[in-house]
């Protein structure tokens, strides 16, 4: 959703060449009578950042020599950029940018662009175009960017809201589209083809994410800002009820391509069906001749352990508001680190195992009941975890006594 400026060096430099033109000061504060307001809405790309799409508002006045688009989606890499993006500090920002290159930056990028022409009257132009002036100035143009509550699709939902007030009904804002947060999100991650970006994405978000959305914060995406404001209506000065949009026209349409599909060996699903299996006949073959690899146990449990402390520290110590409460931190627990060694150790005793792996499978049983992750990942790694468990605790009756290898 949001336009890093790294990654994009034609409209860095087009924005440097027009950064004179734009700057807020520049701005006539009055729009003249042929002022037009709109609704932009550009469609997915490539990157992970722009899968979802992005939305800004178009000022365009003829009369004043303004044609600008206002965005809520740009970023710099700065110091500890890494860092504060993990920890949800990174600062994002409002900016303007001549119409044109505004365009061609995204025609080059073959990203669908379309326009929705808003019926607003002349104080209610006025109204969001102070708003947007007032956003730019500044003190007030960076905010913290949060990816289901606040980014570059809910800003202008929000700045329109503002300055329409009472008068801008949208039918769909309380209806429930019967769809979470998460449930969005992968729809159009699944559209990308972006498997494990989807498998990451969906490790790191917790009960929050599994919230039923309604039709207003549905609009997190740009998608959901352009079909909701379609239906939306504005009612004037008169009592008269119009539609909020005067006409919706498709600036740019992509160019129909075919997206690479990821190798069948490379789908998650697929690594982890096959992890699953090799582990299982290992561990099964090992079994037979009374042997149990303490090493099995310490590579799977301890990288468990390593991603869930990667897990939990999203959880305490960011500000996401998306990655608290996460039920798969019930299998990659990340006490495993270090206390699967404390249970597979020389001297480890077998009560000492048992306590370990005995409370080691419960959890796991409930994280694959009570997880959301999508796809076979979330109950194939597990259940590896869990066949690991049983042999630790199963008992061999009246043949020769479990070894534990180191």
């Amino acid at each position: 959703m949001s336009k890093p400026m790294k990654k994009q060096p034609l409209l860095l430099l087009l924005t440097v060449c027009l950064s004179f033109i734009l700057h807020p000061s520049l701005f006539s504060q009055t729009l003249s009578p042929a002022a037009r307001m709109s609704l932009l809405t550009v469609g997915p790309g490539e990157d992970l950042y722009s899968v979802f799409g992005h939305t800004a508002i178009r000022v365009n006045d003829p009369a004043q020599n303004v044609d600008v688009t206002f965005g809520w989606g740009g970023f710099r890499y700065e110091d500890n950029f890494y860092v504060k993006f993990l920890r949800g500090t990174l600062p994002y920002y409002i900016d303007a940018y001549d119409m044109y290159p505004f365009l061609y930056a995204y025609q080059a990028e073959n990203r669908t662009v379309r326009e929705q022409v808003l019926n607003l009257s002349p104080v209610q132009k006025q109204q969001l175009y102070a708003v947007l002036l007032k956003n730019m100035q500044p003190e007030n143009r960076t905010y913290q960017y949060k990816f289901f509550y606040d980014n570059c699709a809910t800003r202008p939902r929000d700045k329109l809201a503002e300055a329409c007030g009472d008068s801008l009904t949208i039918p769909s804002r309380n209806r429930m589209t019967g769809r979470s947060y998460r449930d969005w999100m992968n729809i159009y991650l699944d559209k990308s083809v972006k498997p494990w970006a989807k498998l990451g994405m969906n490790l790191a978000i917790g009960q929050p994410a599994d919230v039923k959305t309604d039709g207003w914060h549905a609009m997190y995406l740009p998608d959901q800002v352009h079909d909701q404001m379609e239906q939306a209506t504005l009612k004037k000065a008169d009592g008269r009820v119009e539609p909020l949009v005067s006409s919706d026209q498709t600036l740019f349409e992509a160019r129909q391509t075919f997206r690479q599909q990821v190798s069948l060996f490379l789908d998650p699903s697929v690594v982890f069906a096959l992890l699953a299996i090799a582990v299982t006949v290992f561990t099964i073959r090992r079994y037979q001749f009374g042997r149990v690899d303490r090493w099995v146990d310490r590579l799977l449990f301890g990288v468990s352990g390593f991603l869930g402390w990667f897990l939990f520290l999203l959880w305490v110590g960011t500000d996401h508001g998306v990655t608290a409460w996460n039920p798969t931190l019930l299998y990659l627990m990340p006490l495993h680190l270090p206390l699967v060694y404390w249970a597979t150790g020389k001297g480890t005793t077998a009560r000492r195992r048992t306590v370990y792996f005995f409370l080691t499978a419960v959890f796991i049983v409930l994280g694959i009941f009570l997880s959301k992750v999508p796809g076979g990942v979330d109950v194939l790694f597990p259940m590896t975890l869990l066949g690991r468990c049983i042999v630790n605790l199963q008992p061999r009756s009246g043949q020769q006594p479990l070894i534990r290898v180191a």
